[in-house]
């Protein structure tokens, strides 16, 4: 296992649309164990792999919650093409944050349930019924993959003004 550089805003290849993974191989099961690695360092609860600068359909997530001592048994979860079948219409609000935009934080409106279809690093397929955090960080984790990122949920003028942040911070570094 490696840890990954994990790509920030304003960086163009958040917004690439990720390919299919066509088949489970040593290389893909390499790059879901370095994402884990990755995003328990960051720390993280969810990861896409284009975070990683790998634009291929695959999600890495944990969200196991410490027990009654406080300690945490990880529950780490793979989805390779995932996609969201069907969604509820009721929907839920929750304070969103990501690895590619850090210490930000906001509120985002999304459906609060949805069914979803993905491929497991067996190369077997499943369809799952998530609700909650699930199936708030899916939905946020499949976005990546489609090039959408959280801040895309929020009004103009929020988005504009992070993005001009993050902006400025990634030419600041430059300089």
């Amino acid at each position: 296992m490696a840890l990954r550089e994990i790509i920030i805003l304003p960086d163009k290849r958040l917004r690439l649309v990720s390919k299919p993974v066509d088949k489970v191989t040593p290389e893909i099961r390499k790059l879901a164990d370095d994402m884990f690695e990755t995003m328990y360092d960051a720390p993280g609860i969810g990861l896409a792999a284009i975070q990683v600068a790998e634009p291929v359909r695959l999600i890495t997530m944990d969200l196991a919650k410490p027990d009654e001592k406080g300690e945490t048994q990880p529950k780490p979860r793979v989805f390779i093409n995932p996609e969201i079948l069907s969604w509820s219409e009721e929907k839920s609000i929750y304070e969103e944050g990501c690895l590619s935009i850090p210490e930000y934080y906001e509120e985002v409106e999304r459906p609060a349930k949805v069914r979803l279809r993905f491929t497991d690093l067996n190369g077997k397929v499943h369809e799952e019924d998530a609700e909650g955090l699930f199936a708030t960080c899916i939905q946020h984790e499949i976005d990546h993959l489609n090039g959408i990122l959280f801040v895309d949920y929020l009004s103009k003028l929020k988005r504009d003004r992070v993005l001009k942040k993050f902006s400025k911070a990634a030419k600041r570094a430059v300089e």
